[in-house]
């Protein structure tokens, strides 16, 4: 489905006649929606066998490589710009800066948690009785944003609609309207709009991914408790109320980074191929996977260290 509508697109966005190499008729686009479907079940194969075989999730890499290829190219265009006297390398090294305060901004989101203490009740015979005693003390850490990118990716899906409505009826003022403003997407009205469905998305998503109910049940059924809550439903209604008031300053950072691209083209006169490494799904996905992988590496790397004490310990007793 989403091959003949990307072919199409390109005629109505008025790509030149020279890419369409074999014409606009079938002879162009039935090997073309071949050539992209075989494209992606190559790239759905590959990313499964890295899965397999390597560490982290492959079709995430993939998308991270894909997007951290486009990065050179989009800084030297900027950073000729910059340098031929828009600014000179002063104003570079600070986009540079200000790029890496971003990344670490996004880390932060990504990593941020709640940590709910839960103990668990253990039973130890004593005296010819069992008796529960205080056992360990834990943590259930909520995310500060749950949801991901998802909200950034429903709330672009959903921002086509504007440009789409005011070009159906630009023989209206409102739709006139609606055509010029949405049709930026670092424009003021756009951005706007955009982050107030990246919060209401955010909470959405979050109340379908996070099953409070279920963590609460789970935890019951563990023998573990939160202090000063009763397990049950009490403790499931305790983790929705904290889950909504940590959602709130997640949906507010996720949306500022999403329209961060478009502040610092408007304030800083970046292009917009560069800017777009400022904030969005691109800057997230990659934060995200890196870390992602980041903890894979470090968890693979313990269980071979814990499995290389083993094999000691065991050679040590035949000794």
């Amino acid at each position: 489905v989403q091959a003949p509508a990307y072919l199409y697109s390109l005629g109505a966005l008025g790509v030149p006649d020279s890419a369409f190499l074999l014409g606009k008729g079938l002879n162009f686009i039935v090997p073309s929606v071949i050539i992209l479907v075989t494209g992606c079940v190559f790239a759905m194969w590959l990313g499964e066998k890295i899965t397999d075989k390597g560490i982290g999730n492959g079709i995430s890499l993939l998308i991270m490589i894909g997007i951290i290829a486009t990065m050179p190219q989009s800084f030297v265009q900027e950073a000729i710009t910059r340098w031929d006297g828009n600014g000179g390398p002063m104003l570079i090294l600070v986009e540079v800066i200000l790029w890496f305060v971003v990344i670490l901004l996004s880390v932060l989101l990504v990593m941020a948690t709640r940590r709910i203490p839960v103990q668990y009740a253990r039973r130890s015979a004593s005296g010819g009785y069992e008796k529960n005693v205080m056992g360990s003390r834990q943590y259930i850490p909520l995310k500060l944003n749950a949801s991901g990118v998802m909200p950034i990716i429903f709330a672009q899906a959903i921002m086509f609609a504007p440009g789409l409505l005011g070009r159906t009826f630009n023989d209206t003022a409102i739709g006139q309207w609606m055509e010029v403003q949405f049709q930026d997407i670092f424009g003021l009205a756009y951005n706007i709009l955009f982050a107030l469905l990246i919060i209401i998305f955010t909470y959405f998503y979050t109340a379908i991914t996070v099953p409070t109910n279920k963590m609460a049940d789970d935890l019951k059924r563990s023998g573990g408790f939160i202090p000063g809550i009763r397990p049950g439903k009490e403790t499931g209604n305790f983790l929705d109320k904290i889950m909504s008031l940590i959602t709130l300053p997640g949906s507010v950072f996720l949306a500022m980074l999403a329209v961060l691209p478009a502040i610092v083209v408007k304030l800083m006169d970046i292009q917009a191929g560069w800017a777009l490494f400022y904030g969005g799904t691109s800057l997230l996905i990659m934060v995200g996977v890196a870390i992602d992988t980041v903890q894979q590496v470090n968890a693979y790397l313990l269980n071979r260290h814990y499995d290389g004490l083993m094999k000691t310990g065991k050679n040590r007793k035949v000794a």
